[in-house]
């Protein structure tokens, strides 16, 4: 039985890892409070909520 060649259309590893260094990039220099805030107005301009809240 021969296996099919399949080609990646989506990467979903890379695309986590652009994400995520883009985040760091943005909060590096951020106090705690800075982050807290930030995280909190990403949230608030998405439809997705906190857990256990």
């Amino acid at each position: 039985m021969a296996t099919k060649e399949k080609t990646k259309t989506f990467d979903a590893v890379k695309m986590m890892r652009d994400i995520r260094d883009k985040i760091s990039e943005e909060t590096q220099n951020m106090t705690l409070e800075q982050l807290k805030k930030y995280i909190a107005d990403r949230l608030k301009n998405s439809n997705l909520k906190t857990v256990g809240r």
